[in-house]
């Protein structure tokens, strides 16, 4: 391909460390469009026959159909997906594909395919996301009312609903998708007809080949279009922040299903057992989301370094840009599938999760608020008083609500009969009903907001 400056083919290393093949043929069916996008735009500017193009299109499409079915020969001594599809269109039509790079760069080229393909990926990431989010809203709607512990530092602190804590990753899970939304916007500029960074003296129309891919307009500068990756940097910045959340439920669950807690229950679905010890249920794929979330980091890390130190405008170290990306999004696309199926297998223990939630003295806020709002104590008295309450219930080792009153009024004359209506955990949730709080009223509301929402595929 490098015509006839070099004498001699590269040496054995060389061309180990060169090849991209073995990773960038996932870019073919895109590399086929922006070809086929790219031949019709030349034919159309007089640059090349409509002969030739109708040629080169057909001879596309066949490779096309050749590697989807498998027929396909890939060869490492070609390099890239870019010379592969080239020269095989080549050994169909002859001279006519010599026409094909009219006008462009492998730089364009790998830079246009690219940002195609992300924008396909972020397409799939996106509905797999709102299926997550589908499978979150309904276990929160099954279970509005089923109380369980909430904590802050893994200490017992208020008493919440498990629909509450599944609709906090509806949340979290919604901006994910904003953050890949504006990755896919900002990405979706064409860089075909950049050249390799100066543009090209040929009379292209740049706006007929972007519109024929699906961006929304061509790139403004030669330069920045063939060195720029930003787009994959944001979308593993995306990726990477999906993978925190994830990781954080993964988490979770592995601690809910422990029988030291035994707040839940997965299937045989989503577990493994042991080679060794017969009684093992171990929650295998929440364990690997959680260690998928380093995985998917590690990406975005080292494609930030590779770009650190390069001056404009292309240089090889981009080469580095796709594997990992590819690697780090299709774990990330296995991790939300594995999440989604794990959220709509696990069963709660709802026994024990009530059990739980009224454990720790979780009512002690409760009280604070009701010396408040019936007694008109100041918060920071409250918050005193209730503590001594707190004291010689442990110290009696009893619940708060199974401390008699005369040992309340000990510390607070003032406290009636009346305190007993708030410490129960159920009462502690149902009491929580302003905007945002966990009362089962707010999250079927909300379940059924989101339920609904996802279901017209508004995000």
């Amino acid at each position: 391909m490098w015509g006839g400056r070099f004498e001699s083919g590269p040496g054995a290393i060389m061309e180990a460390i060169n090849v991209s093949i073995d990773f960038d043929r996932h870019l073919y069916r895109q590399d086929i469009a922006a070809s086929k996008a790219h031949a019709g735009m030349l034919a159309k500017q007089g640059i090349i026959t409509a002969d030739d193009a109708k040629k080169i299109a057909h001879g596309l499409d066949t490779i096309l159909s050749e590697i989807e079915s498998g027929k396909f020969k890939f060869k490492r001594a070609l390099e890239d997906i870019h010379m592969n599809v080239e020269a095989r269109l080549t050994e169909m039509i002859g001279a006519p594909a010599g026409r094909l790079h009219t006008a462009r760069s492998r730089n364009d080229q790998v830079a246009t395919d690219f940002r195609l393909w992300m924008r396909d990926t972020i397409d799939a990431t996106d509905s797999a996301l709102a299926d997550f989010q589908r499978a979150l809203a309904q276990k929160a709607l099954e279970h509005a009312d089923t109380v369980m512990p909430g904590l802050t530092h893994l200490q017992t602190a208020q008493p919440v609903t498990f629909g509450h804590h599944m609709l906090a990753y509806v949340e979290m899970t919604a901006r994910d998708r904003g953050r890949f939304a504006d990755a896919r916007k900002r990405l979706n500029e064409s860089p075909l007809g950049s050249g390799a960074l100066a543009g090209t003296s040929f009379d292209l129309d740049r706006a007929m080949t972007a519109k024929a891919l699906g961006f929304d307009r061509p790139s403004a500068n030669s330069l920045d279009a063939v060195s720029d990756r930003d787009f994959a940097m944001e979308t593993l910045s995306a990726a990477s922040i999906t993978a925190v959340h994830l990781s954080r439920l993964a988490e979770e669950i592995v601690i809910w299903t422990s029988p030291l807690t035994g707040l839940a229950k997965l299937s045989d679905k989503y577990t493994t057992g042991s080679s060794m010890m017969p009684q093992k249920r171990n929650p295998d794929a929440a364990e690997l989301v959680r260690a998928k979330a380093g995985r998917i980091i590690g990406a975005m890390n080292a494609l930030m370094i590779v770009m650190k130190g390069l001056p404009l405008a292309y240089a090889k170290d981009m080469q580095e840009d796709k594997e990992g990306v590819m690697d780090a999004l299709s774990a990330l696309s296995l991790s939300i599938a594995a999440m989604a199926g794990m959220v709509a297998d696990l069963e709660p223990d709802t026994r024990r999760m009530h059990q739980a939630a009224g454990e720790g003295y979780a009512t002690a806020t409760d009280l604070a608020d009701w010396l408040v709002q019936a007694l008109k104590i100041p918060f920071r008295e409250a918050h005193h008083i209730t503590g001594r309450i707190v004291g010689k219930a442990a110290d009696a080792g009893v619940a708060l609500d199974a401390l008699p009153l005369a040992a309340m009024q000990a510390i607070e004359p003032r406290i009636t009969k009346d305190v007993f209506n708030v410490l129960s955990v159920e009462r502690s949730v149902k009491s929580r009903a302003c905007y945002g709080g966990t009362a089962p009223k707010n999250v079927r509301s909300q379940a059924q907001k989101w339920l609904k929402k996802l279901e017209k595929g508004q995000d």
